[in-house]
């Protein structure tokens, strides 16, 4: 677990990341023709643990906040050192990274805050900290997914709302938005968000965190 650094409120003291997470029962559905109704949302957890704790290895990160309602995936994640945000909007997902953002900031009203998705399984630190460096140019930017279609980070400077748009086509709702577009080489773990049993097999290739490498056997049976 990582120890986190005493709590500071100025605007230089690193970013705080807010990652969603369905309940596990409801998550990952596009998965199970790979995985299976039984594999499926323990394949959810791992993504997310796999997320959370390499973004907790990453050096420009403060703290994570986890926002879900399923008390599984918020203890293994808690034990991991995410703080734990209640989704109380229940209103999905774009309302839930909203309420997660202004959870971190009612600690830390000028926190850097970047949603990043919960299904990074190949996330690398220092891919990351690339991302989140670029990001830090602008009020607010995002990351497209693998496809070109998707986002899987969107970023918010001191002094500006998130506005997440994300699900489906979201990179050009988050263009419309006037959020900046990081266009970075090398950062593909960052991503390689996973829908489906394609998306498994090629973050496979990147390499996967060790609680989704603990699974894959499973899976590709």
């Amino acid at each position: 677990m990582k120890t986190l650094p005493p709590m500071r409120t100025g605007s230089d003291d690193g970013w705080s990341l807010v990652v969603p997470l369905k309940p596990l029962a409801l998550a990952k559905s596009r998965l199970a023709a790979a995985a299976g109704a039984r594999l499926r949302p323990r394949l959810a957890l791992a993504f997310a643990e796999d997320t959370v704790e390499a973004v907790l290895n990453c050096a420009r990160v403060r703290d994570v906040a986890v926002v879900t309602d399923d008390p599984v995936a918020g203890a293994a994640l808690a034990a991991l050192g995410a703080r734990i945000v209640p989704d109380s909007p229940a209103a999905g997902l774009n309302a839930a990274l909203a309420h997660g953002a202004r959870a971190v900031r009612s600690g830390r009203p000028h926190a850097r805050v970047a949603a990043l998705n919960a299904d990074l399984p190949a996330l690398r630190p220092a891919e990351l900290t690339r991302v989140l460096d670029a990001a830090g140019n602008f009020p607010r930017a995002f990351l497209a997914d693998a496809a070109e279609i998707g986002t899987t980070f969107l970023s918010a400077a001191p002094g500006t709302e998130l506005e997440p748009a994300f699900g489906g086509a979201s990179r050009l709702r988050h263009l419309s938005s006037g959020a900046a577009e990081i266009r970075l080489a090398g950062v593909d773990s960052v991503r390689r968000d996973v829908d489906t049993g394609e998306d498994l097999a090629a973050a496979l290739e990147l390499g996967l965190g060790p609680r989704t490498a603990a699974r894959w056997p499973a899976v590709a049976r």
